[in-house]
């Protein structure tokens, strides 16, 4: 669903409620604490345009308890209207190399709350994270963010200093993209055994960590490209990986400008998430929304808190 059929689907706030209560319950409708379908609905006055003003109230007696199609939700304790935030989900699921908060703003007409609209593009960033092992043959590399040529006027950025990412990718599969702190084999190993299946044939390049853990936990089932010699033969290679990295970096540089270390993950989850689905257009809208209607929210003093 791109932009210009969220905006004709999309336009009041009821058709918003009505989509994510179909999202949310596809069958019958129930109470969220207790699970009971003996449920009422009631209409309340707003006192704000951006209030909701759909509830309902569960009728058992040992419940008894009201709530909103929006409760329990990541949508839940948000004054926005729903109407900006289904325009952002579509702003961002759309754009390949990302956009940012101010761009967002702009397209959203809140120019002066630059801050609301920061923590909802973390929002839906956050409704994008996904699990499961990666299987079959897995390529596995790292990446530094900082740019190695310094600016003009600026000192040279050491490599221990940079942002470094860890990229991991089935072959014609997913990608799943992790920030490290450094890219020691003690740093990188256990993130490698927390995302990739034990049964998967790993490929790398001839970088001394990964021949180590090659050996430890991928015995058999690790292949090596030496990148002094050539950067492919045949099937072995690293390159769907390095296309990935150039992606982020794409976006890293050219859209975001600087992302702090603090929530590089969340941005890493983003590009992960729409590179996942790149053959899923019409569907991105609507397996984003599940997310965000099934997942849990983000508070603001979690999103700022210390590292």
């Amino acid at each position: 669903m791109n932009l210009l059929e969220v905006t004709r689907h999309f336009r009041t706030e009821d058709e918003c409620l009505d989509y994510i209560e179909k999202t949310r319950w596809p069958s019958q409708k129930c109470c969220i604490h207790c699970g009971s379908v003996n449920i009422s609905q009631f209409v309340r006055e707003a006192a704000s345009k951006n209030k909701r003003t759909r509830l309902y109230q569960c009728l058992e007696k040992e419940c008894g308890l009201q709530f909103s199609s929006t409760s329990g939700t990541i949508f839940d304790a948000s004054h926005l209207p729903l109407t900006k935030w289904f325009m952002a989900i579509g702003l961002i699921v759309e754009a390949k190399k990302g956009i940012s908060a101010k761009q967002v703003a702009r397209h959203l007409g809140m120019e002066t709350s630059y801050k609301t609209v920061w923590y909802l593009c973390h929002r839906i960033r956050e409704a994008m994270k996904e699990g499961g092992l990666l299987t079959g043959v897995v390529e596995a590399d790292e990446t530094y963010l900082t740019p190695k040529k310094p600016r003009k006027g600026k000192p040279y950025v050491k490599k221990e200093s940079r942002d470094v990412v860890l990229g991991m990718v089935e072959r014609g599969g997913r990608l799943r993209l992790v920030p490290m702190k450094d890219a020691k084999m003690e740093t990188i190993e256990p993130l490698i055994l927390e995302h990739i299946s034990p049964d998967a044939t790993l490929q790398t390049d001839e970088a001394p960590g990964y021949l180590l853990i090659g050996q430890r936990k991928f015995s058999g089932r690790h292949r090596t490209i030496n990148h002094s010699v050539s950067y492919g033969v045949g099937d072995l290679h690293t390159n769907t990986i390095e296309n990935a990295f150039s992606l982020l970096k794409r976006g890293v540089y050219g859209t975001y400008h600087q992302v702090s270390l603090k929530h590089l993950g969340r941005y890493c989850e983003e590009f992960s998430y729409r590179f996942n689905r790149r053959s899923e257009q019409p569907q991105l809208f609507d397996s984003t929304l599940k997310g965000l209607v099934h997942g849990k929210a983000l508070r603001f003093k979690t999103l700022i808190a210390g590292e």
